[in-house]
């Protein structure tokens, strides 16, 4: 009796601590659990556990330092009339759809010439003349065009966006090296007048060209107005590079010159390698060499890096030219340059095929 009395105390003993002992393991796992639901729901902890997220975390930090098309102020929210350079039918194809998609307010009308072929030439003149709004040019502005601005109560601003080279063309069966930035200026003012001259076939040289007061490009100096330096009379003057490529690609001897971008990728010519000496020709496409039976299936494609490194010799600017003018006008001009000159603009510029100046 004495040891049954004595064990009903312990027995109530061991039941106090363990159920003390089961409370405070509950409480512990609950600390635990508590502790680990704060851990991965406070605010960035799922950024930091997850890769993938961080990834995006600094692609928009990326995309918010670069500027783009909707990070542009002062963009007018009306219709503009613009037009001139050939060589910018690709910008306006491929980059201005992309601003009009992302800034509607700004509408965009290419107007052609009513007189004349479309180029830089005709395009200014119309700027000039109040029809258009601001301009597309792939040369600097001439003091006569400037002289002209003054005279009519204002002035022209040429903004640089881009650069794009001048390649010459010439009949896929024709042998010949290359020229020299001398000896293509020379065929044209009529001093070389047959392929043998240059290491080429005695053949004699039919050059076509544009019309100096319609022309895109030159091989010239635009200063002064001596792009309208006298042509040799036998060149054949063409509509446009559309029509030049056609003449070209049928009659053997022929050559013509315009934007690389317009003429480097057709099929039916071959683009010529130039030179400030004959012993450094470089070619305006990528080797190798893509040949007419070739193509369409593959493509020359513009010889990008030797324009941006400088090695390629002929080259020119691709400017908006806007009119100060204090009117709409001019806010319609530096809003579109502004576009172009934002980092969208220029990536956008070189998925065109052409050069950004900020490359």
């Amino acid at each position: 009796m004495d040891n049954t009395n004595e064990r009903k105390p312990l027995i109530k003993g061991d039941m106090a601590v363990f159920l003390r002992g089961l409370i405070i393991g509950k409480v512990l796992t609950l600390v635990v659990i508590g502790g680990l639901l704060w851990w991965l729901l406070k605010p960035g902890s799922l950024t930091r556990s997850s890769p993938e997220t961080a990834n995006i975390q600094n692609a928009d930090t990326t995309s918010e330092a670069t500027s783009s098309f909707e990070t542009v102020a002062n963009v007018p929210p009306e219709s503009f009339n613009y037009g001139g350079s050939t060589a910018w039918a690709f910008i306006r194809q491929l980059v201005d759809s992309q601003i009009q998609s992302t800034r509607p307010e700004l509408k965009l009308h290419y107007i052609n010439p009513v007189n004349g072929s479309p180029g830089s030439t005709s395009g200014i003149r119309m700027l000039l003349d109040g029809q258009l709004d601001f301009a597309q040019s792939s040369r600097p502005l001439t003091d006569e065009e400037r002289a002209i601005a003054k005279q009519r109560g204002f002035t022209l601003e040429e903004k640089q966006v881009g650069i794009d080279g001048i390649a010459a063309i010439v009949n896929p069966s024709l042998k010949v090296p290359g020229l020299t930035i001398k000896q293509l200026q020379q065929i044209y003012l009529g001093q070389i007048t047959n392929w043998k001259q240059v290491g080429g076939p005695n053949l004699p040289i039919t050059a076509f060209s544009q019309r100096a007061e319609d022309a895109d490009t030159a091989i010239f100096s635009t200063k002064s107005g001596s792009h309208k330096q006298a042509l040799n009379p036998n060149v054949k003057y063409v509509y446009s590079t559309t029509e030049a490529v056609r003449q070209v690609s049928k009659t053997p001897g022929s050559i013509y010159y315009a934007s690389a971008r317009a003429v480097v990728p057709q099929c039916s010519i071959k683009p010529l390698p130039i030179g400030r000496t004959s012993d450094r020709l470089i070619p305006p496409y990528r080797e190798p060499l893509v040949l007419p039976e070739q193509c369409p299936r593959q493509r020359n494609r513009v010889n990008s890096e030797a324009i941006a490194n400088g090695s390629y010799p002929i080259t020119t600017s691709l400017f908006v030219i806007i009119k100060q003018n204090q009117g709409r006008e001019q806010k319609a001009g530096e809003a579109y340059a502004n576009l172009l000159l934002t980092d969208q603009g220029q990536k956008a510029l070189e998925q065109a095929g052409f050069l950004g100046v900020r490359h």
